[in-house]
């Protein structure tokens, strides 16, 4: 498999304080060609106008990955967390079996764009849990999320992991696949060439059953970010 659902096929929500285009199935936007993909079940494209954000509101068996592309997120949950996630780092929140959050942008002057994603749990009602961390601007593939938590990453209750992708203009790099796992690549800015397929800022690509994968940053500087998941 090698679908790319593309930027302008998302669907679209504005509220006003909140500009969002969904990637997957969400809110009033229902496609059901695009209801998620292996356990990743949602990709919002998200900006919030200053002040503004999601009041007190809450989940249930859900893994939930913010990630920051500007601004800030002020973040305070019902386990007792309240924190400022800003531009670059990652956050995922374990909702288990119950918590309420919200999340405001952190500015009064400055607009908030963030990524939100939903990998759904292998656990079922477990412990909510908080966790959040810069994980640097390393060229290449940098493992952020994994199943173990290993070597520093924030870990996922899900057999599923997520990896930051970041190529200078011209990079080229081949990415790990291995036989029985999907995986996903959203395309946050620059422009890349996946094999024989050129992508833009905000397109992405569901993958399965592929031997091998070539990655070459062909305008601009590459941030992505790349999911591996269940079969």
């Amino acid at each position: 498999m090698f679908e790319i659902i593309r930027a302008n096929e998302r669907g679209r929500a504005h509220f006003g304080w909140l500009k969002s285009q969904h990637t997957f199935s969400f809110g009033d936007y229902y496609n059901p060609k695009q209801m998620g993909f292996s356990a990743l079940r949602v990709i919002n494209d998200d900006q919030v106008a200053p002040g503004a954000g999601f009041s007190t509101h809450g989940h249930r068996n859900m893994e939930i990955i913010s990630y920051v592309l500007e601004g800030e997120i002020a973040h305070k949950d019902s386990a007792g967390n309240e924190e400022i996630l800003p531009a670059g780092e990652f956050q995922l929140m374990s909702a288990g079996k119950g918590i309420y959050h919200s999340e405001y942008n952190a500015s009064k002057t400055a607009a908030l764009k963030f990524l939100q994603i939903w990998i759904e749990p292998n656990v079922q009602n477990g412990e909510p849990g908080y966790q959040q961390k810069d994980f640097g601007n390393a060229p290449g593939l940098t493992w952020v999320i994994t199943p173990d938590g290993r070597d520093g990453t924030l870990q996922i209750k899900q057999e599923a992991a997520l990896a930051q992708l970041l190529l200078s203009e011209h990079d080229k790099l081949e990415l790990p696949v291995t036989a029985g796992k999907a995986y996903y690549l959203h395309l946050i800015s620059g422009e890349l060439m996946l094999d024989e397929q050129q992508l833009y800022p905000g397109d992405g690509v569901k993958l399965a059953a592929i031997a091998s994968l070539k990655a070459h940053a062909t305008k601009g500087a590459v941030k992505a970010l790349w999911f591996e998941l269940p079969a």
